[in-house]
């Protein structure tokens, strides 16, 4: 189990470590490119702690004192925009989005693939239709390598706006984040990861997230160096982030009319 406490024993934080401070709950991230601590409200409400290397709890418990309004507002935004993500049944006519515009299911026979896009219809194979699960997997599948393959296309003319190299990208389940860019352990590169749900919203919305994320070639954190360079690469960045926000809630994440709750 994750220490959650402030141990004496363990002045340093820990990366992984749950981190209890008054009544909020805190999970750590240390990364050796940072300098300075930050926090962010995750889509879900969790609360992250990111830390450089050898920072102390000490030095942590005073930093979040300092910024519990800042923790409180942005908490409450988090809530008025709690996720009403939908749920999907795989039937004829079901709507599924992507990048921004509307499709409906068709169901079909002898496909030759579980799930194509075609003639403005996403097609799914009936034989993988009649397991609901097995069926979700097989369009999230698609989602992933279709986002993949977009995606690829799209990075190159960003990375070159923001003057920064062009990372490799993979597609897959990122939880509560859009995107996330991981550098490499020698700081020689990185790589790029989007969530396949981020597929279904407008391009604009996508352009956003992945420039977010190119933004953190550059610059660790989210403070005012960042968004300064942010803004110069997508004036309206303040504007799409808040749409992000509200749309982002309402896409669908692969549950089914059977899903647990």
């Amino acid at each position: 189990m994750p220490d959650t406490s402030l141990a004496h024993t363990t002045p340093d934080l820990t990366d992984g470590q749950l981190l209890t401070i008054g009544e909020l709950l805190l999970q750590v991230r240390v990364s050796a490119r940072r300098n300075r601590l930050g926090l962010t409200v995750e889509r879900d409400g969790t609360i992250t702690l990111r830390a450089p290397e050898q920072c102390s709890a000490g030095r942590a418990v005073d930093f979040v004192h300092k910024h519990k309004t800042w923790i409180e507002e942005k908490s409450r935004v988090r809530d008025r925009f709690r996720p009403m993500h939908p749920s999907r049944a795989l039937v004829d006519g079901a709507v599924f989005r992507y990048l921004g515009r509307e499709y409906r299911l068709l169901i079909v026979d002898d496909e030759g693939a579980p799930v194509r896009m075609a003639a403005g219809r996403l097609r799914l194979d009936r034989t993988v239709s009649t397991d609901q699960t097995a069926g979700r997997d097989a369009v999230i599948d698609w989602y992933r390598r279709a986002g993949a393959s977009w995606a690829r296309g799209r990075l190159q003319p960003w990375a070159a706006r923001m003057a920064v190299s062009e990372p490799p990208v993979e597609v897959r389940d990122l939880g509560s984040r859009w995107g996330v860019y991981t550098p490499d352990t020698d700081g020689a590169g990185g790589h790029m990861a989007l969530h396949w749900a981020v597929f279904q919203l407008p391009i604009r919305l996508i352009d956003y997230v992945i420039a977010h994320e190119l933004a953190h070639l550059m610059v660790v954190g989210h403070g005012p160096d960042y968004w300064r360079l942010l803004r110069r690469a997508l004036p309206e960045y303040e504007r799409l982030k808040e749409e992000l926000d509200d749309m982002g809630r309402r896409v669908w994440l692969g549950d089914g009319p059977d899903s647990a709750a």
